[in-house]
C-alpha cells in the first residue's frame, strides 16, 4: 500500500497528538501513516536519544582497550529482569545479540491469534511511543513499523502471555520478531532445533495471477517481510529489543478498540430504552428533565434527555407529561426502564474517564529505561537515562476493570427489559413471547431469545471479575508485582461483543413488540416518538428483515439476530439520529466515533 500524495490523506506521528479516533482509522479502515520525516521535531528528538545510546556503546568500548571495566546501562549492555545484574557487556556487537536474544526468547505467546485490528492498533501505538524520542531507537524502526502498516503486514500475535508489567513482553516480542532478524554474527545461535523457521508469521494480502488482492493469509515472517528482492527486516542496534517490547501497548490497543464500540453499545442502548418504553406502554415522568438535574449527574441528565426526545410525540406511551399527570395508576415502571437514566449515566460517565486514561496512554512514554535529553527535558545536563516503571500497565487494567463492569450493567439492564416483553403478565397486553399464536400455544415465537441474552449476561458477569487486583510475581520476584492488563483487556473486548448481542436481542423484541401494538390499536409508525419513527426507517434501509419476522408463527431466528447485531455495531442507526438531530445531549463527549 503506497501513501497518497495529499499529506491530509494519510496520519502523521509526533509521540505527542494520537486520537483514538485515528487509532481507529488505522487499524479498521487502513488509513495509511506518514513516515517520519527526517527535519521534524519527533525524528530530532528520536535522532537525539540514539545518539545518547551510540555514545554510551561507544564509550564502554573505548573502556574495554584499555583494559577498563564497561559502565552497566540497563537495557543496553546488560541483561534484563533478574539477569540485569550480570557483567555489562563492552562489545558493540554482542549489544545486538542481546536485543536479538531479548525478541527471541520473549516470542512465548499462546492461544489463538489476536484480531487483525488489534495488532494494527498496536503497532500504531508503538510506532507513536518511540516517536516521543525517549526510547533510543533509530528513527528506521518507527519508519519500518510504519510500513508494515502501509503495506498491510501483520505480525499474527498469540493472545495469551502477558502480564501487563513489563508491558505486554510476550505479544510484543512476537511483533518484533516479525520485523528484525538476527546480525550475522549470530549465524547458528538464532536457531530452534527442530523447527525450520523462528521467523514468525504474518497476514499479509493475497493476490491472483493479474495482481488483483483476493483475501489475506497467513506465511512466515521473513517471506512477508521481503518485498521488491529486499528483506526490508532489521536488525536491531543496542536498545531496540527493549524498547519494542517493553510497555502495555497490546493492552492500550485492546482498550482502545472496546471504548470505541462500548461508546457505540451506550447510544445503541438509549435506542432500544426508547423501543422498549413504547412498546411496553410506559411512562415518560421517570425521564423528565427536573428530576434528574435535581440529582445533578451529568450522564444520568443527557441519557434521560435522549430517551425523552426519542419518544417525543409518541401515542403508545401513558400521555402523562410536564403539564398533565399520569393517567395510570401508580404511574412507575419497572426499575430497568424508570432507572435506565440512573444506570446508563454511570456507565456513560465510566466511558469518558476511560477516554481520558487512553487518550494519554496512547501518547505515552512507556519502555523502560528512558533517555532525557538536556534543555528538551528540562534537564542541567546533556543526557540522563532513567530505569522507572512506565512499563506497568496498572491504569490500563483499572481502566478496563471499569468498562467491563459498565458494559456488563448495560447488557444486565437491557435482558430485564427483554424479559418484560417476552412475559404477558408483565407486557400490558402484548402476547406471550411476542407470537400470536393460537389456543395450543404450540409456537414459542421470541421465548429463547431471553434465554440466550440471560446466558450472554451471566457469562459477562463472570469475565468482569476485575483483573487488577490479581498479582502473580515474575522473573524470581524481581518483578514481584504485575497488572494482568491484557488480560483486562481481552475480557473486556469480548464483555463488549457479547453485550452488543444482548442489545440486538432488545431491539429486535422490542421492534417487534412495537409491530404488535401497531396492530393492537390500528396504529401506523407516524404514531411512533419520532425519533423511534427514524429508528424504523433507518431498520427498513439496513435490515429489512428484521421488520418482516412473522408475528403469528415460529420461523428461525438466528438470520434476524445476526442482520439485527449488524446493525448495531456498524452504528447506523446512531449515526443517523445524530445527523437528524437525535442523541445530542452530551452523547459526543463519549460517542465521537459513532457520530463522525
Amino acid at each position: 500500500m503506497d501513501l497518497p500524495d495529499h499529506p491530509l490523506r494519510y496520519l502523521t506521528l509526533d509521540g505527542h497528538h494520537l486520537t483514538i479516533e485515528a487509532v481507529v482509522d488505522v487499524a479498521r479502515h487502513a488509513k495509511p501513516v506518514a513516515t517520519l520525516e527526517p527535519a521534524s521535531p519527533a525524528c530530532q528528538r528520536v535522532e537525539a536519544s540514539r545518539r545518547w545510546v551510540e555514545q554510551a556503546i561507544a564509550r564502554n568500548a573505548e573502556q574495554a582497550s584499555l583494559g577498563q571495566k564497561a559502565r552497566s546501562y540497563y537495557g543496553i549492555n546488560t541483561g534484563f529482569g533478574v539477569h540485569a545484574t550480570g557483567h555489562p557487556i563492552a562489545d558493540p556487537e554482542r549489544t545486538r545479540h542481546s536485543s536479538r536474544k531479548l525478541v527471541i526468547s520473549h516470542s512465548t505467546g499462546v492461544g489463538d491469534p489476536l484480531d487483525e485490528e488489534v495488532v494494527r492498533a498496536a503497532m500504531l501505538i508503538r510506532a507513536n511511543t518511540l516517536a516521543r524520542g525517549h526510547s533510543g531507537v533509530r528513527p528506521a524502526v518507527i519508519n519500518l513499523l510504519i510500513g508494515m502498516l502501509n503495506r498491510g503486514i501483520t505480525p499474527l500475535i498469540p493472545r495469551w502471555g502477558s502480564l501487563g508489567a513489563s508491558g505486554d513482553l510476550a505479544p510484543l516480542s512476537h511483533l518484533a520478531l516479525v520485523m528484525s532478524k538476527p546480525p550475522d554474527s549470530m549465524a547458528g545461535l538464532d536457531e530452534s532445533p527442530g523447527f525450520e523457521s523462528v521467523a514468525g508469521e504474518a497476514w499479509v494480502p493475497l493476490t491472483d495471477e493479474n495482481g488483483a488482492q483476493v483475501g489475506r493469509g497467513v506465511i512466515p515472517g521473513n517471506e512477508a517481510m521481503t518485498w521488491d528482492g529486499q528483506d526490508h527486516r532489521l536488525v536491531l542496534e543496542a536498545k531496540e529489543g527493549l524498547a519494542l517490547n517493553n510497555g502495555a501497548t497490546f493492552s492500550a490497543a485492546l482498550g482502545v478498540l472496546a471504548l470505541v464500540d462500548a461508546e457505540n453499545l451506550v447510544a445503541h442502548a438509549e435506542i432500544a430504552i426508547a423501543l422498549s418504553l413504547e412498546a411496553l406502554q410506559g411512562y415518560r415522568d421517570a425521564f423528565l428533565p427536573l428530576l434528574h438535574e435535581a440529582r445533578g449527574h451529568p450522564g444520568q441528565i443527557a441519557s434521560a434527555a435522549n430517551v425523552l426526545a426519542l419518544v417525543e410525540g409518541s401515542r403508545l406511551l401513558d400521555p402523562g407529561d410536564l403539564t398533565h399527570d399520569p393517567v395510570r395508576q401508580p404511574p412507575q415502571d419497572a426499575y430497568s426502564l424508570r432507572c435506565a437514566p440512573q444506570v446508563l449515566g454511570p456507565i456513560r460517565e465510566v466511558l469518558a474517564r476511560v477516554r481520558e486514561t487512553l487518550e494519554r496512554e496512547i501518547n505515552a512514554a512507556t519502555d523502560n529505561p528512558l533517555i532525557f535529553t538536556g534543555p528538551d527535558d528540562h534537564l542541567p545536563r546533556e543526557y540522563k537515562a532513567v530505569s522507572g516503571g512506565n512499563f506497568h500497565g496498572e491504569v490500563l487494567a483499572f481502566a478496563m476493570d471499569h468498562l467491563s463492569i459498565a458494559l456488563t450493567e448495560l447488557g444486565n439492564l437491557s435482558e430485564r427489559r427483554t424479559f418484560w416483553l417476552m412475559n404477558a403478565a408483565m407486557s400490558r397486553g402484548l402476547p406471550s413471547m411476542l407470537v400470536s399464536s393460537d389456543e395450543t400455544h404450540t409456537d414459542s415465537g421470541l421465548m429463547v431469545m431471553q434465554y440466550v441474552a440471560a446466558a450472554l449476561v451471566s457469562k459477562c458477569k463472570t469475565l468482569a471479575h476485575p483483573d487488577s487486583v490479581d498479582s502473580i510475581p515474575s522473573s524470581a520476584n524481581q518483578e514481584d508485582h504485575v497488572s494482568m492488563s491484557m488480560n483486562a483487556g481481552l475480557h473486556a473486548r469480548e464483555i463488549v461483543e457479547l453485550t452488543a448481542n444482548v442489545i440486538a436481542i432488545e431491539l429486535l423484541a422490542a421492534t417487534t413488540a412495537i409491530r404488535h401494538r401497531l396492530v393492537q390499536y390500528d396504529m401506523t409508525e407516524a404514531d411512533l416518538g419520532a425519533g423511534t419513527q427514524i429508528v424504523l426507517r433507518t431498520l427498513r434501509e439496513v435490515a429489512p428483515q428484521v421488520l418482516e419476522i412473522p408475528l403469528n408463527r415460529d420461523v428461525v431466528v438466528y438470520p434476524y439476530l445476526r442482520a439485527m447485531l449488524e446493525a448495531v455495531q456498524s452504528g447506523t442507526l446512531a449515526r443517523t439520529l445524530y445527523n437528524a438531530g437525535f442523541l445530542g445531549n452530551g452523547v459526543r463527549s463519549i460517542t465521537a466515533l459513532v457520530m463522525e
